[in-house]
């Protein structure tokens, strides 16, 4: 079973890998111009069939229904799973004002990365 879950995640990993592609040719686009980048986000608009309903739209939902699936299957047939879920989403409530204030410290951080970038490309 726990090679079945292996594959099923290589598999979820793979029909979403050329949205990420995509989004972060996006991203370096706007922050590193000269990157080629734009070839990869200028194929994604010419093929619109496959660049935009296949590769963004139909694999990333297939992979949130298969993932949905094998989430809720997993949920109901292993009580270790159930416990350790609920163990997690108990310390994540009784450490919520920390989680806040290390999610901000790390989005700060991002956006203060991104400026820096900005204006080094300006």
């Amino acid at each position: 079973m726990k090679s079945l879950k292996r594959s099923l995640a290589a598999v979820e990993w793979l029909l979403v890998l050329p949205a990420v592609l995509f989004m972060a040719a996006l991203f370096l686009r706007e922050v590193q111009p000269l990157a080629q980048t734009g070839r990869l986000v200028e194929w994604f608009s010419h093929h619109l069939v496959l660049g935009l309903y296949v590769c963004l739209i139909a694999m990333p939902l297939a992979a949130l229904v298969g993932g949905c699936a094998i989430v809720e299957r997993t949920w109901r047939a292993d009580p270790e799973f159930r416990r350790a879920a609920l163990e997690t989403f108990a310390t994540l409530r009784a450490h919520a004002e920390s989680l806040l204030v290390a999610g901000a410290t790390l989005v700060a951080g991002g956006i203060l990365v991104i400026v820096a970038l900005h204006l080094v490309t300006e």
